[in-house]
């Protein structure tokens, strides 16, 4: 007689073996009618399967997203292979997984698959869809399952099915498939799926081919792979598809190219070279955390790129990370490596000298350089480089001090956010991974300290399981931007370990030695990818205070060069970056033109103004114009650029 329990505490008692279905049908027809799978004891199941002891269920529908993901699965794996085989039947099956937002299909066929089948292949889905039919589970021995692909001649079935764990079985030495109706078709999965295919909405949409290789390895079979994506209703679906297409506009590589901030090139793969207006950003923007970070108590140092192996075997990073770092080999002793992250150097200046617990936290910065060797495939113009710099730091405090200094960076964190027009912040707590440093004591210390502290700010936050660094857990602070992407950027981690390999001590006020604390801490992250986030963020119309070219000053004619010339000397003077367009071109074209260019604000000049000492001013994006005198001018632009938030003209001066 199993007791279910459900997730708000109520507990349904039934005579015998219930399946989720039956559960959902006792809750109510909607619940029933509206349920894809479900998770028994946290782990999902198919809503069809008999539970036979008490357990815990939560049922999984379209709102849930994993019921989304579920959904997405059964679209890929029973309608989307489906479609292709029926529509060219030599196609031979590999891989149907599902991805953010999506699913993909890897698939062998003779056929070259383009965007101009994607309308049969779609209504071909539907079709299938509309008939309705069941999707069962079935479990088969491994020889079984292997003869039943072989003979539909799915080579890269079994090859999984050979190449299998025990470990990925469903059932110890049973292999999952799914059939649907009469099992005309078959597929090799895990599951779960939906029951019956008349639950999943028409509210997908195929998006692109690209190539891929059978087990991403390019000395085997090349194959076509197949994305596409899909939602709970067609309100959803369009609007992801309109945010994808607002993402394309916003595309960093494309507006990078456009303003001339950056480009990337094959002799330098996944490194960034700045041009004059990304590289007065990426100094704007450094120059904007250095402030903050003094101003909270940091000292900032710098830290050597090249640094032997002896120390990332000691800190623990070259048997975890020696994969992806750059080598260089001086000389038969010495095996250098460019530094993959910053802390063990900073663990070097904090032993240097005998620290007093009176001196702690010591809150240590550095802007470092660091290089990773990044696969070629996952690069991603600045979203994912090789060479980047870090806002890194790292806080050596004592245990008791832990929850302070977690609160006071999370103040800062979030104020630096909102200047820079991030509003949205989600948190996640990320617990020890399994390949981890240090002992379930040491962990266990670390975890609750952490927690207490994210408790006290006030934070909420999700859990992230198994996602923490190997030396300590970690807070992951996750932007949502102006079209609703999510990006994770900040970072903070608790660490008892490396203060222990690399043997840094402090003295205690009873005169012994202690191990620090170390707090590992991030706000920006990668310079280079943060700049990349912000280019799409604004689409390249940046706030002014962080405008590569701030204003524009533009004379109507020949007459105003001169005072052109003087606007610019006072822009100068109050630190505003101004430049002076004097071409032989009609006024309305210069405007047109930097208002294409990004350009915040454009001074224009005419004999009306030389004559009274003004400008006129005008906004990007607007068609106000506002006569100023040029003193008033330069107190409205400085007002703003250090409020760091752009205003009507009109709200300014009444503020003034």
């Amino acid at each position: 007689m199993p007791n279910i329990t459900l997730p708000d505490g109520s507990v349904k008692s039934f005579d015998n073996a219930v399946s989720a279905y039956d559960v959902a049908a006792s809750i109510g027809a909607g619940l029933a009618k509206a349920a894809v799978a479900a998770k028994v004891d946290g782990v999902q199941r198919d809503i069809y399967l008999p539970i036979e002891r008490d357990a815990k269920l939560e049922i999984l529908t379209l709102k849930n997203p994993e019921g989304l993901e579920i959904m997405r699965h059964t679209l890929t794996a029973q309608v989307l292979a489906r479609a292709l085989k029926e529509l060219f039947p030599d196609v031979k099956l590999a891989i149907g997984p599902t991805i953010e937002n999506g699913f993909y299909y890897d698939i062998s066929s003779p056929h070259k698959i383009s965007t101009d089948d994607f309308p049969k292949i779609e209504q071909k889905m539907a079709e299938i869809i509309a008939e309705a039919k069941p999707v069962k589970r079935e479990m088969v021995s491994r020889s079984e399952a292997i003869n039943i692909f072989k003979n539909r001649g799915e080579h890269f079935k079994v090859d999984i099915i050979e190449n299998a764990a025990v470990d990925d079985t469903t059932e110890a030495g049973k292999i999952s498939i799914y059939k649907q109706g009469d099992g005309s078709f078959v597929d090799l999965c895990r599951g779960p799926h939906v029951e019956n295919l008349n639950k999943i909405p028409l509210a997908f949409k195929l998006t692109k081919v690209s190539g891929a290789y059978w087990r991403a390895d390019a000395n085997n079979e090349q194959l076509q792979r197949i994305y596409g994506t899909a939602w709970a209703d067609k309100k959803a679906l369009d609007a992801y598809l309109n945010m994808v297409e607002e993402a394309e506009k916003r595309d960093h590589r494309k507006i990078g190219r456009e303003l001339k901030l950056f480009h990337l090139q094959e002799e330098a793969v996944g490194q960034v070279f700045w041009h004059e207006a990304g590289w007065t950003i990426y100094q704007t923007l450094q120059n904007y955390i250095a402030k903050k970070i003094r101003d909270d108590g940091y000292i900032e140092v710098k830290t050597p790129i090249l640094v032997d192996r002896k120390l990332w075997e000691d800190s623990g990073h070259w048997s975890k990370f020696k994969e992806n770092m750059f080598i260089s080999e001086s000389d038969e002793e010495h095996i250098l490596a460019i530094k993959p992250m910053n802390c063990p150097c900073h663990v070097q200046i904090f032993k240097q000298e005998p620290v007093s617990y009176k001196a702690l936290p010591i809150r240590m910065a550095e802007f470092g350089m660091c290089h990773r060797n990044e696969p070629s495939g996952g690069l991603h113009g600045l979203m994912r480089v090789r060479g980047f710099t870090q806002d890194d730091a790292h806080i050596f405090c004592m245990e008791e001090q832990i929850e302070g200094e977690v609160v006071r960076f999370c103040k800062l964190l979030l104020e630096v956010y909102t200047e820079l027009g991030f509003d949205k912040v989600r948190v996640k707590f990320s617990d020890r991974p399994e390949n981890r440093a240090g002992t379930d004591e040491t962990w266990d210390k670390a975890e609750n300290a952490l927690k207490v502290a994210v408790a006290a700010t006030g934070l909420e936050y999700t859990l992230n399981p198994g996602e923490g660094a190997f030396y300590g857990p970690k807070l992951e602070f996750v932007l949502t931007d102006a079209i609703g992407r999510d990006w994770q950027c900040g970072t903070l981690q608790v660490d008892f370990v490396l203060p222990e390999r690399l043997d840094a001590n402090y003295i205690g006020s009873d005169d012994k030695k202690h191990r620090p604390v170390m707090l590992h801490r991030a706000i920006l992250g990668s310079f280079e990818r943060f700049i990349g986030i912000l280019i799409e963020q604004y689409s390249g119309k940046f706030p002014l205070w962080l405008a590569p070219k701030q204003v524009a000053i533009c004379n109507i004619s020949e007459g105003q060069n001169d005072y052109a010339a003087e606007v610019k000397k006072a822009l100068d003077k109050a630190g505003i970056r101004a430049f002076v367009d004097l071409r032989n071109e009609k006024i309305s074209y210069k405007i047109r033109e930097h208002m294409l260019g990004r350009v915040p604000v454009i001074f224009t000049v005419g004999g009306k103004e030389v004559e009274n000492r003004t400008v006129n001013l005008r906004r990007l994006g607007s068609d106000e114009n506002i006569t100023s005198s040029l003193e008033d001018a330069i107190n409205t632009l400085l007002y703003e650029i250090n409020l760091k938030k752009d205003l009507p003209f009109t709200e300014i001066k009444n503020k003034k």
